[in-house]
């Protein structure tokens, strides 16, 4: 790593100041949504196809800002992951063998029984269904932040982040449609999940692959790296914020018609969150994976590709559901929680010395 671990971090103005600008876009959709409710809903009608149920600007939106994000990715790096594998697999682990179901039994837990008394049953399975479509969906882009803030390493961080896409593109639907089927009374229309899987994964993903290789191949390495992508930054933070905003417009009359409903749909999230990085980080250490691999990790495994949540929940039930509110609340809570994940790894580094010292 270039910097010791004493080292203050250096951050844009958009990561230092993540949180007022998350917050202020979320204000700024509830406040379009209820004062401009029509330009809202014209904006929902907006099909990606029709019939498709994929709101059309959100597709573009997750475009402009996955698609930069993509071509950091270099599938190439998987093929080193042999020298150190165990992080990577205690990773896929907890994302693909514990997260989604330990996040169905969590949220069937509250929202059917702990809840019940303020929450009826129509609710609880909207809710139910929005929780474990966040969980299916392990982070890929601020991942890459959290990482730096912890000292993680930056090329595992790049191998573990483009593992678990490729395992997205397969595992997503399948999960997300069982999983809601059996923990609650609802259905999933799999043409619609599959046609958000083309949408929100495969495009972002082919695009950035095939844009990489060719300016890689035409303009070098360095270029690519040092010149261009910086310059896609403002893009992929635009595209964001635009999104949070929309996101939030739409889900304006639940949110603040149901504020106890978000309180209480935050409760699992929270729960789950903690409990995935605490057990990742936990097994990181048992299995002795230096602290820049178990840090990031840890990370991967608490947080969500939020943007790709919400919306395949607003493609499978509506920008108005319980199920899109659920992953809006998601959206919510996302940076303080991962920001406060990030502080206990940096607080107990020194856990991870005797592994550091071996590797």
């Amino acid at each position: 790593m270039a910097e010791t671990a004493g080292t203050a971090k250096r951050l844009n103005v958009f990561e230092r100041y993540l949180t007022v600008w998350v917050g202020a876009c979320m204000l700024g959709g509830i406040l379009l949504g209820k004062l401009l409710p029509g330009l809202i809903d014209a904006l929902r009608r907006l099909e990606f196809g029709a019939g498709s149920q994929i709101n059309g600007p959100i597709a573009v939106l997750i475009w402009l800002m996955i698609t930069p994000m993509m071509m950091k990715v270099d599938f190439a790096a998987i093929r080193d992951i042999g020298r150190r594998p165990r992080g990577l697999v205690i990773t896929l682990i907890i994302n693909w063998l514990v997260k989604p179901f330990s996040m169905a039994a969590i949220a069937w837990l509250f929202f059917r029984y702990l809840f019940g008394t303020w929450i009826n049953a129509a609710e609880a399975d909207q809710y139910i269904a929005g929780c474990i479509i966040l969980a299916a969906a392990p982070c890929t882009a601020m991942v890459f932040v959290w990482s730096y803030l912890t000292d993680g390493d930056p090329a595992y961080t790049l191998v573990q982040v483009s593992v678990n896409d490729l395992i997205m593109l397969v595992l997503f639907a399948p999960i997300v449609r069982y999983l809601v089927s059996g923990a609650s009374s609802l259905e999933v229309p799999f043409r619609v999940l599959l046609y958000s899987v083309i949408v929100f994964i495969v495009i972002p993903l082919t695009l950035g692959m095939v844009l990489r290789r060719q300016l890689i191949r035409s303009h070098g390495r360095e270029w690519f790296e040092n010149i261009l992508l910086p310059k896609f930054a403002p893009v992929s933070m635009i595209a964001l914020l635009a999104t949070l905003v929309l996101i939030f417009g739409f889900q304006a009359d639940n949110i603040t018609g149901k504020f106890i409903h978000v309180l209480l749909i935050a409760v699992p999230i929270l729960i789950q969150v903690y409990f995935n990085s605490s057990l990742t980080y936990a097994l990181m250490r048992v299995f002795k994976v230096q602290y820049s691999v178990a840090a990031p990790g840890a990370l991967i495994g608490a947080s969500n590709f939020f943007e790709l949540a919400v919306a395949t929940a607003i493609a499978l039930f509506g920008p108005g559901s319980g199920a899109a509110l659920a992953t809006v609340v998601g959206v919510l809570i996302e940076v303080p929680v991962m920001l406060s994940v990030c502080s206990v790894c940096n607080r107990t580094r020194h856990w991870f010395q005797e592994a550091d010292a071996t590797n």
